[in-house]
């Protein structure tokens, strides 16, 4: 063999070696699917919600993650469901096909129960961070997970709060009619009758509604000191302002995202008095520049949640994942995230906030991990 043959044969087999090594370094993108209100009047939760998941997603991709003995990339998919059960529909059956191994989503109740059996049919695990109706988890379906408490007990506790800490004698309650405004209020409603509280009336609305002042005519006439509205955080905006130009200096509560001193929250955990959420913020705000709404750290515990799941199983099969879910153990930003056989939170913690000054202040916390 001449002294060129030999440097070409050695080129050749040099190439050859280096060519494969370059392939396997390449990382497998695997698609965990999102989805939320990203248009309409609730985007901006919906991109609070996007914002958390994605914060996991970058953690974790920094680490270099394996799954099977392979390198991986994680990457969100994100979908709009404009908080309409119809979109919800659509848009869980483009995750399905887009072959996402889970989802995080959906944001409104209406939206994830529906959708919710798309992902039961192709075996998809689903973790919604925001969903509260009981119903979505007594569906029985084994893929189906959220990372907040539902109203059947947060509702309970606002009940008992306004009558016993509030000390409201005349109480009325307004509803959207949605899976989520209906059920709240529901909830809220057995409440104050287990606190022997005084509920005067009980009225609906829709949830596109904009005008609630013939609602509010007939509800200060019968001087209540207190309304309860079960619906989104928008039209809750609204109804402030429609109460204040009535001259209504009545308290308002419910569950929404909204910024008015007249306003309380039923959430997961004090977050405000957590040095993990606040380390969490601070991460948030650097990497998207603005600071967390509310639910951004259950949208990131619910990622979490999932990528232990996966790494749990070791691999990308939607059903091992599924089964991992259910045994799985993390501690998150807002607590430990374990699931009981329903999919839903084992002693979940509600919190209620009251706004003071644009920010969120909690009041009281009832139950969580450590009661």
């Amino acid at each position: 063999m001449n002294r060129r043959y030999w440097l070409l044969s050695a080129a050749v087999c040099a190439l050859a070696t280096y060519m494969p090594l370059s392939w396997a370094a390449d990382p497998q993108i695997v698609k965990i699917g999102f989805v939320g209100p990203l248009t309409g009047p609730v985007a901006r939760v919906g991109k609070d919600l996007q914002y958390g998941a994605q914060l996991a997603l970058d953690e974790e991709n920094a680490k270099n993650p394996v799954v099977g003995g392979k390198p991986v990339k994680f990457v969100l998919d994100v979908q709009d469901d404009q908080a309409d059960p119809r979109v919800a529909i659509q848009v869980a059956q483009k995750l399905v096909d887009d072959g996402v191994v889970g989802v995080i989503g959906h944001y409104n109740s209406g939206c994830s129960i529906p959708a919710s059996t798309v992902y039961h049919q192709a075996n998809v695990a689903m973790i919604t961070p925001g969903s509260t109706n009981p119903q979505l988890t007594k569906q029985g379906f084994k893929n189906v997970f959220r990372t907040m408490g539902h109203d059947g007990i947060g509702g309970v506790v606002a009940g008992h709060f306004v009558v016993e800490q509030m000390k409201a004698k005349r109480i009325a309650i307004i509803d959207d009619r949605t899976a989520f405004g209906q059920g709240l209020a529901d909830a809220f409603e057995k409440g104050v009758k287990e606190a022997n509280g005084n509920i005067v009336d009980r009225e609906f609305t829709n949830d596109k509604a904009i005008d609630f002042r013939a609602i509010l005519t007939t509800l200060k006439s019968k001087n209540v000191d207190l309304i309860f509205f079960g619906g989104l955080d928008e039209q809750g905006a609204m109804l402030v302002k429609q109460m204040r130009s009535l001259g209504m200096s009545t308290q308002l509560f419910g569950a929404g995202a909204l910024k008015s001193n007249a306003f309380l929250q039923i959430a997961g955990t004090a977050l405000d008095k957590l040095a993990a959420a606040q380390a969490f913020g601070k991460r948030y705000k650097a990497r998207f520049n603005q600071d967390v709404e509310l639910y951004a750290p259950f949208s990131y515990d619910a990622a979490l949640a999932m990528l232990k799941a996966i790494h749990s199983a070791d691999s990308l099969d939607r059903a091992k994942i599924v089964d991992s879910l259910a045994k799985v153990t993390v501690t998150g930003v807002t607590g430990n995230i374990t699931f009981d056989p329903y999919g839903d939170l084992i002693k979940p913690p509600y919190t209620l906030f009251q706004v003071e000054q644009g920010q969120w202040k909690s009041v009281k916390t009832v139950g969580g991990s450590g009661a």
